[in-house]
Formats: structure tokens, C-alpha cells, sequence
């Protein structure tokens, strides 16, 4: 399933009790038309107030459930089915019939995030204020570049993650690019094979105090030298944060890229993908 949703209003992607989430609101939509326990294993777990117009999820489903009038054994009738049920801030745009090779978390190759964020006096866009954080003070696009490309590569981000016991804080960031949209609103795209809690919006942090002129170049380069979380990171608002694409490999190669990196997430109790902003 491709899915999208507004994440202002959930309490981020992964159930939990009395509070209203993503995965549980798709789950028990899910389970309704089925008339079967759905459970998804999602790309990335995104937290509360995030966004997504690409997350991808999975679910096995009993074939039988698939017989049901409305679905008529066809998978991609249930976006029909899903749309006149969800709620307006979530939706399944995509629904796929995949091989039990296909692992919406471990068979992925990369996560692609982007990230709007307003310098205006003003603040952001009322319509879009949703979507986007602001900023207090004028940035420096040309600076926010140059200091995101320091940080691309393979590296420990341990300074720009919060603490999980046992999970590692090495990440190979492919892609850190920032641009100004015809609003004059900055629009980062942040690219990884994985990223660690909190670590979109506290690399966003750091980099926009280099583009507002509090810090320099070196300062961002410096700080992959740390091994702790650092203090100094301002960790930037969830709501400019949106998940907007999943990279896989073609279906063959589905099998070996999940238990590869399950391999991975074994040896080094990894959070599987999971952005955590």
C-alpha cells in the first residue's frame, strides 16, 4: 500500500493505547472490509505531527477475505473501499498484490523525506501552515547547502539522534539538498538508507543555524566527530517534515535485499527505517 496522511492530528504511525495513530486507524478500517485482523509492517514509523504523501506498508491478508463483495478478489478495489471510509487526513492512494518475498520495511533501499521550512517575517502560509515550519531569523540558501553537503556520506550521526539502547547511529546519508519553491519557502530533500529517532528534523536544526549565521561550516562538519547526542542541535518543528518516497529493488531482488538487511538490524538491534520525527 502507498498511503498518505496529514500527521498533525495523529499521534505518529505506531499504535498506541488511547491515542489515535495512523496504523491503527488503517488497521481497523482494513480489518472492517476484510472481516479479518489486519496487522502492517510500514517503511518508516514516522511520530507525531509528521507527514507522508509516500509512506509504504504491508499486510498479509487471508485469500478469502479478498472474496468480499466490494473487493471481488482485486486488491486495488480497496482504494475505492478505503477512501469512502478513512478519515480526510489519511489515505491508501496505491494497493498492490505482492509475493511474500516483498517487506515493506527490510526490502527497502532508501527513504526520502522533505522537509519546508519559512523564513518570512510573517511566519508560514496560513493554508500551509500545516505543512510548514517557520523559522526566526532570514536564511542563507547558498550556506544551508554547504553545510548539508558536509554531512552526506557514510557517518556516525550519533550528535543529530536520540538515544535507543543497543541500536547503532551509523547512517549513509545519499542526499541533503536545499532549494527555495516559488513561495520563497526553503524545501530540503533528505535522502538515507535509514534514519535514526529524530534524526530529519535535528540535521534540518543544525543546518539552519549555519544558514542563519549562528554558526559556521566547521561547526556542522564537527559535529559527526561526537559520539553522544548533542546539545548544541536545535531539533526543528515536526510539522515542515514529510515522508515522500520509498526506494526498492526490482522484485527479484526483493528476498536477499530483506535478509540482508535484516542481517544488519540483527547484529546491531537497528530501528528498521524508522525516522522517528
Amino acid at each position: 500500500m502507498t498511503i498518505g496522511y496529514d500527521g498533525t492530528d495523529f499521534s505518529g504511525w505506531a499504535t498506541q493505547p488511547g491515542r489515535r495513530t495512523v496504523c491503527e486507524t488503517i488497521e481497523t478500517t482494513l480489518a472492517t472490509i476484510l472481516r479479518a485482523p489486519v496487522r502492517l509492517t510500514v517503511a518508516g514509523r514516522t511520530d507525531a505531527g509528521v507527514h507522508a504523501s509516500g509512506q509504504v506498508a504491508h499486510c498479509d491478508v487471508p485469500v478469502a477475505s479478498l472474496a468480499t463483495r466490494s473487493i471481488d478478489g482485486d486488491p486495488t478495489r480497496l482504494v475505492r473501499r478505503l477512501a469512502k471510509m478513512l478519515p480526510d487526513d489519511v489515505r491508501v492512494k496505491a494497493v498492490d498484490a505482492v509475493s511474500d518475498d516483498f517487506d515493506a520495511r527490510f526490502a527497502a533501499l532508501a527513504r526520502t523525506y522533505e522537509y519546508r521550512l519559512a523564513d518570512a517575517r510573517w511566519g508560514a502560509e496560513p493554508t500551509l501552515a500545516r505543512t510548514t515550519a517557520d523559522w526566526p531569523r532570514a536564511l542563507d540558501v547558498d550556506a544551508m547547502n554547504a553545510a548539508s553537503a558536509r554531512l552526506v556520506g557514510l557517518n556516525d550521526f550519533a550528535a543529530f539522534c536520540r538515544y535507543r539502547p543497543g541500536s547503532t547511529t551509523i547512517r549513509e546519508l545519499q542526499a541533503f539538498t536545499w532549494r527555495r519553491d516559488e513561495h520563497d519557502v526553503l524545501i530540503a530533500v533528505v535522502r538515507a538508507d535509514a534514519f535514526c529517532w529524530s534524526m530529519v528534523r535535528s540535521l534540518v536544526g543544525a543546518v539552519a543555524v549555519a544558514g542563519d549565521g549562528r554558526r559556521d561550516l566547521d561547526w556542522c562538519a564537527s559535529l559527526l566527530t561526537e559520539k553522544t547526542r548533542s546539545a548544541q542541535v536545535p531539533v526543528a518543528q515536526a510539522r515542515g517534515l514529510s515522508l515522500v518516497h520509498v526506494a526498492y529493488p526490482p522484485p527479484e531482488e526483493w528476498a536477499a535485499r530483506a535478509e540482508r538487511t535484516r542481517d544488519v538490524r540483527d547484529e546491531a538491534d537497528l530501528d528498521g527505517g524508522c525516522c522517528g520525527d
